[in-house]
């Protein structure tokens, strides 16, 4: 395993959006979350970027294309997609591998996208992914909204539990997190999204058996994601006048992310 101090810079030239469609299709829900976390990534000094539970890739190999990018992924099947993305774009890197192996404080943000509501543990989670930052770096993660609103889709990819925004800033300080934002993301479109989703998990579900949130989690990052470049193309149009409309109701929406800074002192 290469020692993340020597993995591969940014490319100098950007890909065009139509071809990062091409290599790394989002999803219609992908792209109103990338917009609402790209409001709260630094603009600037961001270097080494982590992110836990990268699935396919297709967040990553965007933020490979300005920073020095590393994603771990458990899942071997989304790995594999994930590589071959991070490949074509051109840059960054993926591990299927623990996030343990991987020294402490190495990155200026951490990010951990639709990851935390799947751990058992989530304070344990947060505290090892708080571990992994440089000191005055951020933490940044998404997460879905409102534990009233948890229903089949959660269920069927394994999540414990959805999150408000007040014990989610309480959880973020208790990890010894400061300078704490929380937004939210989805509105209208998001709800009209969740509820297709939750139409096909019930009957997901009963083909799913007695299987356990963490089998279901495994997999979760492979559910409805699209394959093809036009799909890709596509979603990215499609969700533009969405992703627009968002912005004006940051308090309202069916997913939240948060970014939260390690403080830079002792």
């Amino acid at each position: 395993m290469s020692d993340p101090s020597v993995r591969s810079g940014p490319p100098r030239a950007p890909m065009s959006a139509w071809r990062m469609d091409a290599v790394a299709p989002l999803s219609p829900n992908g792209w109103l979350r990338h917009d609402a976390v790209m409001h709260l990534f630094p603009s600037s000094g961001a270097t080494d970027v982590l992110e836990i539970g990268c699935g396919q890739g297709g967040f990553g190999a965007r933020l490979a294309q300005r920073h020095r990018y590393l994603g771990i992924e458990p899942d071997h099947a989304s790995f594999t997609v994930a590589e071959q993305r991070l490949r074509h774009a051109g840059g960054g890197e993926v591990r299927n591998a623990r996030l343990e192996l991987l020294e402490p404080g190495q990155f200026d943000v951490v990010c951990a996208f639709e990851v935390l509501e799947h751990l058992d543990d989530d304070t344990a989670a947060l505290a090892a992914w708080v571990e992994r930052v440089r000191p005055g770096g951020l933490l940044l993660l998404s997460v879905p909204a409102y534990q009233r609103r948890y229903a089949a889709a959660d269920e069927l990819v394994g999540h414990f539990r959805r999150y408000d925004p007040g014990p989610l800033h309480n959880l973020l300080t208790a990890a010894g997190l400061v300078d704490v934002r929380i937004r939210h993301y989805g509105m209208p479109l998001g709800y009209v999204l969740e509820g297709g989703r939750n139409l096909i998990a019930r009957r997901r579900l009963r083909a799913a058996g007695s299987t356990s949130p963490q089998q279901r989690s495994a997999g979760s990052g492979r559910l409805l994601q699209p394959s093809s470049g036009l799909r890709g193309a596509l979603n990215r149009c499609g969700s533009a006048p969405f992703r627009l409309l968002q912005r004006a109701f940051p308090k309202t929406g069916p997913g939240l992310v948060a970014a939260a800074r390690r403080p830079a002192g002792p």
